[in-house]
């Protein structure tokens, strides 16, 4: 009688333990319950689509065609290039920037199975459908930064330039010098480096660690002031408020 309860007992904590490390399935823009569509968007070759946002002067017309990677916590709408750079700027260099929803981000379709080449593919099919031309320019701004890495890795012979804005950067990159990482990964707070260690170790734990409320977790994911200088503190409405016209609490 013991063992058939100690199974049973095993068994419902397995179905809890699956259902505490498995992401909610995600709702689909334009599908029933799920957001409505706004933005345009293409439909990429295996069906996703990639929603996204044009500013600048027209492509036609452009010097610099540009295409915009957000970061975690951000949609197509946060271009820190184009909220810099004065619209006279941008007339005079002749500046076009296309910024997309990630997948999963905005109104952009999920893809559980992406890899950095599917993301460089997903660019690049950006660009054919909206004819950027033969080469263009990818900046990536934090988390954006490995979507530019995979377009320099699989994509080259389309970039004119890439650029990085504060990337985020694997600490176990074998190319970084070891000491610089190491000093660098445990500069940070202590819930960021268990986050990251999760995610580095233990990919599978990752939505369960950043959802229970045992341990503290990511950061940055908590929008803690720990995480800023006194001059991110200083710029910080600044950017809060070009998201107030846009988020949906």
């Amino acid at each position: 009688m013991a063992g058939k309860i100690l199974v049973i007992l095993l068994i419902g904590f397995l179905a809890f333990a699956y259902q505490a490390i498995k992401p909610p399935p995600p709702k689909i823009c334009g599908s029933p319950g799920g957001p409505p569509i706004t933005a345009p968007r293409i439909e990429l070759s295996d069906g996703r689509h990639l929603a996204y946002k044009e500013q600048g002067v027209p492509k036609d017309e452009a010097k610099y065609k540009i295409v915009f990677i957000h970061g975690f916590d951000c949609c197509r709408h946060d271009v820190v290039i184009a909220s810099t750079l004065s619209h006279d700027v941008i007339e005079s260099l002749g500046i076009y920037i296309v910024s997309i929803d990630r997948p999963g981000y905005g109104e952009s379709d999920p893809h559980p199975q992406r890899t950095p080449k599917s993301l460089a593919l997903d660019i690049e099919e950006l660009a054919d459908q909206l004819e950027l031309g033969s080469k263009f320019y990818v900046v990536g701004f934090s988390m954006g930064g490995q979507v530019v890495w995979g377009c320099l890795k699989y994509i080259p012979h389309r970039l004119a330039g890439a650029a990085l804005l504060t990337p985020v950067v694997n600490y176990w990159w074998p190319s970084f010098p070891s000491n610089l990482s190491t000093k660098s990964y445990y500069d940070q707070l202590l819930p960021d480096q268990w986050t990251l260690r999760v995610a580095h170790y233990l990919p599978w734990l990752t939505y369960w660690w950043n959802t229970q409320k045992y341990f503290p977790s990511s950061s940055v994911a908590a929008h803690s002031p720990d995480i800023f200088k006194t001059q991110d503190m200083q710029l910080g409405p600044r950017f809060d408020g070009s998201q107030e016209k846009y988020r949906v609490w």
